[in-house]
């Protein structure tokens, strides 16, 4: 006979809630036992109960000796402390066990639960049969484990419908008109727009050209927003206020607000735009000084040196320039940055002196405090340091998962929902963002390394015991599956570290796709049994062992089967890009973290 699955355990406190509002079952509760007298033993009860096995197959009734004490039980007296001392088992008996219960809510009020979960709620008899034992060594047996959670894509999937939409202007559409290319052009053609009205209007003025000061305090004023766009308290907000869309908005409403995390073509259209206002400002400074009127000769060479640092961000961060070694792009862009800043710095001051010595002009104090520039500078270099500020070195605790993956706990703060953090181990060289996973104690929290380069590979050959860590948690891309009813999330390999960071602080009604290779052997049954908490029927793929599967297939076939509102994708950037555009060109909205996200 196939030993019986163990039923659920039950909370005390619900039980006792449970009786308080059902008068049937809690007279059914005082009485002393429920059940039939055994024939074979004075004094003693059998239960009749049906459980389910493993398997699904129904077992069928079986009595279960009990043995029957003289006090009668009343729900607001018993604690779980008691119940354990009197050997029933409680919430707390298999707490970090997988197990599934055979009996509802219903069965309990008609009580028909099972007779462990009618221990646990309340009879006064101590379990005799070696049931738990059973049980036990049957559901903590790896091979049951990885039989019950490991599975192979389905077979016959549905055929994926026609893409949408003529072939060529689904391809600009979906490639080379998204929403991050879409905020760069709004914001570069807006900037672009007022440099030529601001040309046009000033045509004939003496000297030539529009005020230099007004064209220095456009490029300082781009730099800002560049700036503020991408600082980690403004980004937060950001998703805080989309987040709080409520369900009952259009769909279409909640699929648009759902690509806030483009925000960067707001950062690199601003960046662009600075550039070509300071490109404006060195050309009119350039010709004043060649007619003689501006010698200021360190004025130039600060200029200069300016538009070159401006131009070599710009190019180092195009994106084919920007992948081929991001480690420089990141150099080129702090020191790069920080050289900027300093150096308008001193052109404001070189600027203001030159004004200051001119017949009738107020002094060198007031001069710049009048200045648009110094202000806007001033928010700049706040902006900048904010971040070191914070910056600091905190304990790890490693906990290696395989010879190519790596979790790394922290205890230096707690931290809320789908948030990532940067952490290097030279905080002058690189940084690397991780989506962290809060831990169930809410004091800590963890993230999952996979071997995806050297600097990953370092962290798992040579596990440290310390970071750099620095500024605040940025909120993720996932932080927006909250604005939808239902979704499925696609992932691969250590993408399971988002998606589990979303799903641990907001559980929300999903389905989980998790392609990767020797899941358990190389995640660990820790990780596996949070993925499988989260979503009971994930479909977990081991492509070791089957191979890798059609994702856009697979993602289509879950999101139709579930009903869901979206599909977010947390993977590399080709096969993200791959099921965005696979989802979005048949008409179903999909997410996923692009490459300046």
């Amino acid at each position: 006979m196939t030993p019986p699955a163990r039923p659920q355990p039950l909370d005390l406190s619900k039980a006792r809630n449970i009786s308080s509002t059902s008068p049937s079952l809690a007279t059914a509760l005082e009485s002393p036992v429920h059940g039939t007298p055994s024939p074979s033993t004075p004094g003693s009860y059998h239960t009749v109960h049906q459980t389910t096995s493993a398997d699904g197959e129904n077992i069928k009734n079986e009595p279960t000796d009990l043995i029957v004490t003289n006090a009668s039980f009343r729900p607001g007296t018993l604690t779980t402390a008691k119940a354990s001392s009197l050997g029933y088992p409680t919430e707390n008996t298999f707490e970090d066990e997988s197990i599934t219960s055979s009996a509802s809510s219903d069965d309990l009020e008609k009580g028909m639960a099972p007779v462990l979960i009618q221990d646990q709620i309340g009879a006064n008899e101590t379990e005799k049969s070696d049931l738990v034992s059973t049980i036990r060594a049957r559901t903590t047996d790896p091979a049951n484990i990885s039989n019950r959670r490991i599975s192979g894509p389905p077979e016959n999937l549905p055929k994926l419908p026609v893409k949408r939409e003529w072939r060529i202007w689904r391809g600009i559409r979906h490639n080379y008109v998204t929403v991050y290319q879409r905020l760069f052009a709004i914001s570069f053609a807006a900037n672009m727009i007022g440099l030529v009205v601001v040309l046009a209007t000033n045509r004939h003025s003496k000297p030539w050209g529009p005020d230099r000061g007004g064209v220095a305090t456009a490029a300082a004023a781009n730099v800002l927003a560049a700036f503020l766009i991408r600082q980690e308290n403004v980004i937060n907000t950001l998703y805080s206020i989309c987040c709080a869309t409520p369900w009952w908005f259009p769909l279409r409403f909640r699929r648009m607000i759902a690509k806030l995390y483009h925000f960067g073509g707001i950062h690199s259209g601003c960046a662009v735009s600075a550039t070509a206002w300071f490109i404006l400002f060195t050309a009119l400074i350039t010709k004043d000084y060649a007619s003689g009127e501006y010698d200021q000769p360190g004025v130039m060479a600060i200029t200069y040196l300016l538009v070159a640092l401006f131009l070599s961000m710009c190019f180092f961060a195009v994106p084919q320039f920007r992948f081929v070694s991001h480690n420089v792009f990141e150099a080129v862009h702090r020191f790069a940055g920080w050289i900027s800043v300093a150096l308008f710095w001193v052109l404001v001051l070189l600027v203001s002196k030159a004004k200051s010595e001119l017949p009738g002009a107020e002094s060198l104090g007031i001069t710049v405090v009048k200045s648009a520039v110094f202000w806007i500078l001033l928010a700049i270099t706040f902006f900048t340091i904010l971040p070191w500020l914070r910056l600091r070195k905190v304990e790890a605790f490693p906990e290696l998962l395989s010879n190519h993956a790596i979790r790394i706990h922290f205890k230096y703060m707690k931290i809320g929902a789908i948030l990532g953090i940067r952490i290097s181990d030279n905080p002058l060289k690189e940084w690397h963002a991780f989506a962290s996973i809060p831990a169930p104690d809410g004091q800590s929290f963890s993230l999952i390394v996979s071997d995806a380069g050297d600097w990953t590979k370092k962290q798992i050959q040579q596990p440290s015991r310390a970071y750099w860590v620095r500024g605040i948690p940025i909120t993720g891309v996932l932080r927006m599956a909250i604005v939808f009813r239902r979704v499925v999330l696609v992932t691969t390999g250590s993408g399971i570290g988002p998606i589990l960071s979303m799903l641990v602080s907001h559980p929300l009604p999903c389905r989980l796709l998790w392609s990767t290779p020797d899941p358990e052997k190389t995640y660990g049954e820790s990780i596996m049994e949070s993925v499988c908490k989260a979503d009971p029927d994930a479909l977990i793929i081991n492509t070791r062992a089957s191979g890798r599967p059609d994702m856009v297939a697979l993602a289509y076939h879950l999101y139709m089967q579930s009903k869901a509102e979206a599909v977010f994708c947390i993977s590399n950037p080709k096969l993200t890009r791959k099921i965005v555009y696979g989802m979005e060109s048949r008409g179903v909205p999909a997410y996923g973290p692009i490459w300046d996200s």
